[in-house]
C-alpha cells in the first residue's frame, strides 16, 4: 500500500492464495478517504512494492512474476491511465521499492538474496548482496540516505512458523528519498476531502 498526499491508498493484490493456489494476475485497488473503494489497474504479475514519485504524478509497481517496474500515470481523481513498462529487471523478482531524489528505484529480489537500484528503462546503477532474501527498501534516516533492507531466509516453511532469520540491515545510499509533495488546501477547506 502506497498512500498520496490528498490521503487516497493505492492497495495492491497478487490474485491468489499464495504459495499454494493457482496463479491469476493481481490488481490495484485506490481507497480514497471516504472508503468507496474502487479498481484503478489489473493483469499486473504478482503486484509487490509500490511508489508515488514526488509530485503524485506517477505511480511504479513492482511486478514480481514479470521482472519488471510498470508506471501508471496518476489522473487528478486518482485513476490510473497510461500504462507503460518503467524498467525490465529480467531473471529479478523485484518486491518492495522505494524512490530517491535522482529518480532511481531501490527494489529487493528474495530470490537472487540482492537489493537493486535501477534508473528508468532498467540500467543497474547498484547492487547489495545478502545472504538472505531482501523484501523491502527503504530510505530514511537524518538525511534521507541511510537505506533499510528488510531481509529474512525464505521458504514457503517460513509462512507455518520456521525460524525467526528477519534482519534489518542498513547501509549508506548514494542518494537521499525523494521529497514527498505537500498538498495544500485553499483556507477554510477540510483536509481530508479529495476535492480540496
Amino acid at each position: 500500500m502506497v498512500t498520496d498526499a490528498r490521503g487516497n491508498a493505492y492497495v495492491n493484490t497478487i490474485g491468489f492464495d499464495f504459495p499454494a493456489g493457482d496463479y491469476r494476475p493481481g490488481a490495484v485497488a485506490l481507497v480514497p478517504p471516504d472508503g468507496a473503494a474502487r479498481l484503478v489497474a489489473d493483469d499486473l504479475a504478482f503486484p509487490n512494492g509500490m511508489v508515488l514519485t514526488p509530485d503524485g504524478g506517477t505511480l511504479i509497481v513492482a511486478e514480481s512474476y514479470a521482472g519488471r517496474l510498470t508506471a501508471y500515470d496518476v489522473a487528478a481523481d486518482g485513476s490510473l491511465g497510461g500504462r507503460r513498462f518503467w524498467a525490465a529487471v529480467p531473471d529479478s523478482a523485484p518486491d518492495g521499492i522505494c524512490l530517491d531524489a535522482a529518480g532511481a528505484v531501490w527494489y529487493g529480489d528474495v530470490p537472487n538474496r540482492c537489493a537493486v537500484r535501477v534508473a528508468e528503462g532498467g540500467r543497474v546503477l547498484d547492487r547489495v548482496d545478502l545472504d538472505r532474501g531482501c523484501f523491502a527498501c527503504a530510505l530514511g534516516g537524518p538525511d534521507g540516505r541511510t537505506l533499510h533492507l528488510v531481509a529474512t531466509q525464505w521458504s514457503p516453511a517460513a509462512l507455518s512458523g520456521g525460524p525467526r532469520t528477519g534482519q534489518v540491515r542498513t547501509l549508506r545510499a548514494p542518494a537521499p528519498a525523494a521529497a514527498r509533495a505537500r498538498h495544500t488546501c485553499p483556507a477554510g477547506a477540510d483536509p481530508a476531502r479529495p476535492e480540496s
